[in-house]
């Protein structure tokens, strides 16, 4: 059977419609750090998500070529995750979007290593004659957070980041942003086929109790 995040790590991409804490553990990822406005077309955002599809599946696939990947198993490549802040404001500020710097990642296998993400990057640069050196392996350890379920634009989101903040007040917490501690959303939809109102959007904090 091939390997689902999305069913084995259940808590972590089926979140529920209302705020709860839960503890993230260690991931891997790839990673292509940008600043800008993520609508803007033909944007550097728009690029790095080519750019780090193009290396996720070059991994995925790596066992039908020569590359061989030590513990390999086959997976589903997860869905697209997004790690945002702007400088100088904790939480986000969705009607400035010029000013957001991200960070967008692929969650990878743990049998990925350095190693591999550096073949794959040379080998989909040079099957689609691209550079693709943007796109990084990272790990993180996001710990104690909040998170919820968005359902709706993403214009919409301080609707739900209101609700995680009253939750964290009445439960003894508070959001904890830091350089290594972002807001983060996980994208479950497929937004060229789903309509606005039935997008799903996975919010996480960090947080920690007072």
């Amino acid at each position: 059977m091939i390997f689902d995040f999305k069913k084995e790590y259940k808590e972590l991409y089926h979140s529920k419609n209302s705020p709860q804490i839960i503890k993230v553990p260690p991931m891997k990822f790839l990673a292509v750090e940008g600043t800008g406005d993520p609508n803007e077309e033909e944007g550097d955002y728009s690029k790095a998500l080519t750019s780090l599809y193009a290396v996720a599946y070059t991994l995925k696939m790596s066992y039908k070529g020569n590359h061989r990947i030590q513990g390999f198993f086959e997976y589903v490549v997860p869905p697209l995750e997004g790690f945002w802040w702007q400088d100088g404001l904790q939480g986000v500020d969705l009607n400035n979007k010029a000013s957001f710097s991200w960070i967008s990642v692929l969650r990878v296998p743990e049998f990925i290593t350095q190693k591999d993400v550096d073949w794959a990057v040379a080998a989909a640069g040079a099957k689609k004659k691209t550079d693709f050196s943007k796109v990084k392996y990272w790990e993180l350890e996001e710990g104690l957070c909040v998170q919820m379920m968005h359902v709706g634009p993403f214009d919409t989101e301080r609707d739900s980041l209101e609700l995680m903040e009253k939750f964290l007040r009445k439960e003894g917490y508070e959001e904890d942003f830091t350089p290594d501690r972002m807001h983060h959303e996980i994208y479950l939809s497929d937004i060229r086929k789903v309509s606005p109102a039935k997008w799903k959007t996975v919010l996480r904090h960090p947080v920690r109790a007072k």
